[in-house]
């Protein structure tokens, strides 16, 4: 009589799944190994193999859900880049639709952590985690091509994006929830817009300008104003949780000079510096912004770092080892009791996992 455990029926299940066409809903077995690194010391884990590609959303966008029950990623196990969810407390990872040109930079949870929303080339979509059911929520309008950079209003209602035509750049907001209102232009302008970021509690919206500017808008276009930053290039920027700073990373004009976290006031648009880095050139906060996770692009200390904010003091996690440490792009969970980043020190680009509880205390984000 035939017979097998389940551990083994489940592999000789995946092992089907990996012989034919991937379609949605494919379920593929954990692929998380364990060391020390061997610089500090500290437990890291890496959730996805370097077999094969996997990328972070944006720091900006949702990774982590809010109970760190599941982690959203890219993967390009079948060639083109596809979204993917992990269940964290097992690993295991499903497939969640399967678009012809999935824009990485663009996937994000919903703020409920019910769903999930991407790019597909010019059309935005949505799929439920429930049912996996996708729906086309909007497509990029005849004669004009969108500019990389999506964000997603806190409630969920609608989304901000840039398309171009021509000479001119439009900034856009799209309704996200069933029959909602039509999709409206903000502004438009022959210079470059990008990376349109809501601010969290009020009616404005955060873009770029250039490399060295940031500017406000209200939702309705109406006095759009520059906001003042230090001399030197913008980095990385967030909003803080209330919306009334806006941190960011500073690359000095000044040769010689170490890249800053600062941060931007707005009542009185007063620039402060928060920290000198040790080369930070991707960063992020924690939720209340009392903790920032740097990548440093030292060749001598190629480290992922902690830096409290009150004490200004660095803390070395591990070596990330990246070809590109702009690409290792550290998030927190909402709680601040995990890290994760992405490298491809060990092949082709995966993500890794740090435990923090005995580092940074819990937030409620």
């Amino acid at each position: 009589m035939w017979r097998t455990t389940r551990r083994g029926l489940f592999g000789w299940l995946a092992a089907g799944v990996a012989a034919r066409p991937q379609t949605r809903g494919d379920v593929f077995p954990t692929e998380r190994a364990r060391y020390f690194d061997p610089a500090t010391g500290f437990p890291v884990l890496r959730l996805t193999s370097p077999a094969h590609t996997s990328w972070l959303p944006p720091p900006w966008l949702r990774a982590v859900s809010k109970r760190r029950a599941h982690l959203l990623f890219s993967n390009g196990r079948s060639g083109p880049l596809q979204p993917c969810l992990m269940v964290l407390n097992t690993g295991e990872q499903r497939l969640l639709a399967a678009p012809a040109a999935l824009d990485p930079s663009s996937l994000t949870l919903t703020p409920d952590d019910r769903g999930v929303f991407f790019f597909d080339g010019p059309a935005l979509n949505h799929v439920s985690l429930a049912t996996l059911r996708q729906r086309q929520v909007y497509r990029v309008r005849e004669g004009w091509e969108r500019v990389p950079g999506f964000s997603v209003s806190p409630d969920g209602s609608r989304a901000a994006i840039i398309e171009a035509s021509r000479d001119v750049r439009a900034l856009r907001l799209l309704p996200l929830l069933p029959n909602a209102a039509d999709a409206s232009t903000v502004m438009e302008s022959p210079a470059p817009i990008r990376a349109p970021l809501f601010r969290p509690g009020h009616d404005d919206l955060l873009y770029r300008t250039g490399e060295n500017s940031l500017a406000l808008t209200g939702r309705d276009g109406r006095n759009p104003r520059p906001v003042l930053a230090a001399q030197g290039r913008v980095g990385p920027h967030f909003w803080s949780a209330n919306g009334e700073r806006i941190q960011y990373l500073c690359f000095p004009a000044e040769a010689g000079k170490t890249n800053e976290i600062r941060e931007l006031l707005l009542d009185g648009n007063a620039d402060r510096l928060v920290a000198s880095t040790s080369q930070f050139v991707s960063f992020a906060p924690n939720h209340d912004s009392s903790v920032f996770a740097g990548a440093s692009a030292s060749k001598a200390s190629p480290y992922v770092l902690l830096l409290l904010r009150v004490t200004r003091r660095e803390l070395a996690l591990c070596e990330h080892r990246a070809s590109d440490a702009a690409a290792v792009m550290p998030v927190f969970s909402p709680d601040s009791q995990r890290i994760y980043f992405q490298s491809d020190r060990d092949g082709q680009m995966a993500i890794y996992a740090m435990a923090l509880e005995k580092l940074v205390e819990r937030t409620e984000g």
